[in-house]
């Protein structure tokens, strides 16, 4: 099974989708933030890219959250 199968990563990734989408953030305003295309968050809530660890520290950074908080709402 690939892991962006796991049910836990697809938790993880709903969790950011609903992470940006409270703080009013499109797509592309994230993108601009992390100096990245859109088509890399496109990419990454779609599942058709994995992101790493210090992605998804990058990416909590970029939307004003604390990782330790954002990490203790997965289940």
């Amino acid at each position: 099974m690939r892991s962006i199968h796991d049910p836990r990563y697809q938790d993880l990734i709903k969790k950011l989708i609903e992470l940006r989408e409270s703080k009013n953030v499109t797509q592309v305003d994230l993108a601009r933030r992390l100096n990245k295309p859109q088509s890399y968050v496109s990419k990454i809530e779609i599942l058709e890219r994995r992101i790493d660890v210090i992605e998804l520290c990058d990416w909590i950074n970029a939307l004003d959250e604390n990782i330790a908080i954002f990490l203790s709402y997965l289940s």
